[in-house]
């Protein structure tokens, strides 16, 4: 074989480079299915959906590991220059925010399913809104990625106020809704009264944390396109 020249050596880590973004991306759609079908296992009683998660999940964990050790790999043997070195650096990040979203919308489905047998409780048109938000910030901060838009990924941690609100306003009317026995010829069990308002807190929770990896997500965008934080 002939010696590697600087130009090969370029190329093959400019093709390492694009294998990397695409793996990146594949993996932010099987994030968003994820979502998708937690939202239609919580809101439309899906348990179909529900179960279609967990394999999804294992892709998701699969991509991460894989994508961490790539990027290890490329800083570490191929010592990328300065711009290189911040991108693949942000991706280390943006996957963990990627899987950990994920993990969140794995929660979600084993929420509904633990949600089933109880009747559906007011807030949940509420909190339907909140997951709705979700989704579009996941889907916004991905396009951003895909355009490497700094302004985009920026304008996310505006959305995330709206689903702070949603939060805030759900969790008050938890948190101040009276528990009533269920069966009133004997004494109500704390499971039979406690657990719906615990998964819907819960709920409200995840969905919450999801809406801030978006966040994270976009501000990473920002910094591999402007090198600033913040």
């Amino acid at each position: 074989m002939f010696p590697a020249t600087p130009y090969s050596e370029a190329s093959v880590f400019v093709r390492q480079m694009r294998r990397l973004e695409q793996d990146v991306l594949r993996m932010g759609a099987l994030v968003e299915n994820s979502c998708r079908l937690s939202h239609q296992a919580l809101f439309e009683h899906n348990l179909v959906a529900a179960e279609a998660i967990a394999p999804l999940d294992k892709q998701i964990d699969q991509f991460y590991r894989r994508i961490e050790l790539d990027c290890i790999q490329l800083i570490t043997l191929q010592a990328p220059v300065a711009q290189d070195t911040r991108l693949l650096g942000a991706y280390m990040q943006l996957i963990r925010d990627l899987e950990r979203i994920g993990d969140y919308a794995k929660n979600l489905a084993d929420i509904a399913i633990k949600l089933f047998p109880h009747p559906p409780h007011p807030c949940m048109a509420q909190i339907e809104v909140m997951s709705l938000q979700t989704q579009t910030m996941l889907a916004t901060s991905l396009v951003a990625l895909v355009d490497l838009d700094a302004e985009v990924g920026r304008r996310i941690k505006q959305m995330d106020c709206a689903v702070d609100a949603g939060y805030a306003a759900v969790y008050d009317i938890l948190a101040q809704t009276p528990l009533v026995c269920t069966n009133p010829s004997s004494a109500p069990s704390s499971h039979q009264t406690l657990e719906p308002f615990i998964l819907l807190a819960l709920a409200i929770r995840h969905l919450e944390r999801m809406a801030d990896h978006a966040t994270n997500i976009g501000q990473r965008v920002a910094f591999i396109v402007t090198g600033q934080r913040g």
